[in-house]
């Protein structure tokens, strides 16, 4: 299957991660986010935030007393070095090796590197090769 064309921006509102504990999982996506050059959004009682993703503990209302599954979530890198500075952070606070930095044959120019977060998370980091973007982001002003 070759891709020719990625939308990124436009399917996901936010994602919801439900961990056992808080402060490791804080440390390991401070970390990592900073790596990539994404800035915390702010922290609350029993939960932080970074730009779509939302990190709670099971005492949250909306978790409701359950932790979610295993899920996968990927991060744009800018480069190939930060997918890099990503994996070396991700391991020195608390994350798994589940794929070194590395070429990976999803198309031509897909760099990635793959941790697994406290909770058994498996996070990517990606770089998808040179290419042009219609915009750096979206803005949404309410």
């Amino acid at each position: 299957m070759e891709t020719n064309e990625l939308h990124r921006g436009r399917l996901i509102d936010h994602v919801q991660l439900v961990v056992r504990n808080l402060p490791a999982s804080q440390a390991f996506y401070e970390a990592v986010f900073e790596a990539l050059k994404v800035p915390m959004g702010g922290t609350g009682d029993g939960f932080f935030w970074a730009d779509e993703l939302f990190v709670s503990t099971a005492q949250s209302g909306a978790a409701q007393g359950h932790l979610t599954g295993r899920v996968h979530l990927a991060f744009q890198a800018q480069d190939r070095a930060m997918v890099d500075a990503f994996y070396k952070a991700a391991l020195a606070h608390g994350g798994q090796d589940n794929g070194a930095p590395g070429e990976r044959p999803y198309h031509p120019g897909y760099y990635a590197a793959f941790v697994l977060d406290p909770d058994g998370n498996n996070i990517e980091a990606v770089f998808h090769g040179a290419a042009t973007r219609s915009a750096a982001s979206v803005k949404v002003t309410f």
